[in-house]
């Protein structure tokens, strides 16, 4: 048997944000046909070093892979000159069980596909002419996701806030160099909110960050930090004036997102959650359907994302031969 080992600078040669949406998106349709089988999230905290580990899989039926992700967050590496995030996928053959792949990615992934979901739902609940984009929160994710955004909407000016001013004034020098973007860091998260078209909430926040009183007619807001049942950047009233909201699996966010927050304050039932993100890019539910609409993803990650991406890199090594074979 041999494994194929690809490192994290040879995976960020062969995907990229335009090649994660398309595999996202069509595992997301997969999902909504009933053509996945997909396990339970496991999530592990670990307090003393400030880490959250989360443990995902999937099979994409029809395909020659299923994978399992293993991706970590550790909030206080920064002080020590570490990367926040680390995580890699193993790769096993569908037909048989045995390990094909393992992808040693760094994390690179789950930002890569966790930014194409966001850049899914505001293509297809965002309305067309939005141009001005909220990011709540500044780290690496803001970043994907604006890479990803990009793809789907005309984006032309950014309003960045963070709880560091500097990572915020940091996160627009840089945006604006590589995309010719305006943009402003802000002092407050309000300013963002009140300013925007698209409003997307990347922290690890375990209180409010985000109001419902700054809301007005026409937004839509993509939620992603909220992945574990502790974390949330929403105030529960925010959930409950939307006039839309899809989940990207609905059993996962009445446990992990934001819907569950605003569930178990009596704010909001799930009958009222319209659709999950798979059944509108099916075609199956609708998406906006009016420019006034309030329109609100809550993004948990999911499992087929990861297994779409890493079929898609295993594919492209393969075919390129790039990777190193290991006999084992």
């Amino acid at each position: 048997m041999k494994v194929l080992v690809l490192r994290e600078p040879e995976i960020r040669g062969l995907i990229g944000p335009g090649g994660a949406l398309k595999a996202v998106r069509d595992a997301f349709v997969r999902l909504a046909r009933g053509e996945a089988t997909l396990p339970g999230v496991i999530n592990l905290d670990i307090p003393s070093a400030q880490g959250e580990v989360h443990v995902k899989g999937a099979w994409l039926h029809g395909t020659p892979f299923f994978s399992i992700k293993e991706a970590g967050g550790f909030y206080g590496n920064g002080a020590e000159g570490l990367p926040v995030g680390s995580g890699l996928i193993l790769v096993f053959d569908a037909g048989n069980g045995f390990l094909r792949a393992v992808l040693f990615d760094n994390a690179y992934l789950t930002e890569l596909r966790t930014g194409a979901a966001g850049a899914l739902a505001a293509q297809l609940l965002a309305r067309k002419d939005a141009t001005r984009v909220a990011m709540i929160g500044a780290g690496g994710q803001a970043r994907y996701q604006l890479a990803a955004l990009r793809e789907v909407r005309p984006v032309r000016e950014v309003f960045a806030w963070s709880r560091s001013p500097e990572r915020a004034r940091e996160y627009v020098a840089e945006i604006r160099d590589r995309y010719g973007l305006s943009a402003h860091a802000v002092a407050t998260p309000r300013e963002a909110v009140e300013a925007a078209d698209i409003v997307v909430t990347v922290t690890p926040a375990r209180e409010p960050v985000v109001r419902a009183a700054w809301l007005r007619a026409g937004q839509h807001l993509t939620a992603v930090g909220s992945d574990g049942s502790e974390k949330q950047e929403l105030e529960a009233a925010v959930v409950a004036r939307a006039d839309k909201v899809v989940a990207d699996r609905l059993d996962q966010c009445l446990r992990l997102g934001e819907i569950h927050h605003a569930v178990a304050a009596g704010l909001f039932s799930p009958e009222r959650v319209h659709a999950e993100l798979g059944e509108i890019a099916a075609g199956r539910k609708s998406g906006r359907t009016r420019d006034d609409e309030i329109t609100l993803a809550d993004l948990t990650g999911v499992g087929i994302q990861d297994a779409a991406v890493a079929n898609q890199v295993v594919a492209e090594a393969t075919q390129r031969g790039v990777g190193e074979a290991l006999a084992i």
